[in-house]
């Protein structure tokens, strides 16, 4: 059995940032990020012939954020609401009935988690998902710390290692180990 036909309706999908300003091309691109696209679009295509939930995160950050380096923060202006660059790739086949979740959405406060003030745990424990597969960008910032915030809230977590990159290849086999230490279950599930 393939590990895509575990997939159940009482789990969800939840893909972290796979944002145009994430992918080549971007405003921060992360090497590689668009080969994460056919891996989560099989995943998708599971969800949707499970019924399992589909998640999808974007970074959604309004002009003069406190994360850009404009405002003294570490990163470039990426993920501007409204924009093309905070837009998801084309590419993705994200279903018509997909749960968005917006983070980074206050000046003053960063969000790399897709649980950081959305309320997204509440409202999955209202479904009653217990279980979570997880995938997108960048893997050693906002997919870790989705993961890591996941297993702390009692989701059994899983981490789709064909569907993740990291924008700091040197700090992957760190975010890993982090999410690993979490309670997090590294999946290689490619097909």
């Amino acid at each position: 059995m393939n590990l895509i036909d575990t997939l159940q309706n009482a789990d969800a999908l939840v893909l972290v940032d796979v944002q145009n300003d994430f992918c080549p091309g971007g405003a921060l691109p992360v090497t590689e990020g668009d080969r994460v696209v056919p891996a989560l679009n099989r995943w998708i295509d599971a969800a949707s012939g499970t019924r399992a939930l589909v998640v999808a995160s974007r970074d959604w950050h309004p002009v003069e954020h406190c994360s850009f380096q404009s405002q003294g923060g570490p990163w470039p202006q990426h993920c501007l609401q409204d924009t093309p660059g905070a837009a998801f790739h084309q590419d993705l086949a994200l279903p018509p009935d997909a749960v968005l979740v917006s983070k980074g959405t206050a000046f003053d406060r960063d969000a790399y988690s897709a649980f950081d003030g959305t309320g997204l745990a509440v409202f999955l424990k209202k479904k009653g998902i217990k279980r979570l597969w997880v995938g997108g960008l960048a893997q050693d910032v906002c997919v870790l710390r989705t993961v890591v915030d996941a297993c702390h809230l009692g989701f059994e977590t899983h981490v789709l290692l064909s569907a993740t990159r990291p924008v700091f290849p040197e700090k992957s086999a760190l975010a890993l180990a982090e999410m690993t230490a979490a309670g997090a279950i590294l999946e290689q599930d490619d097909r």
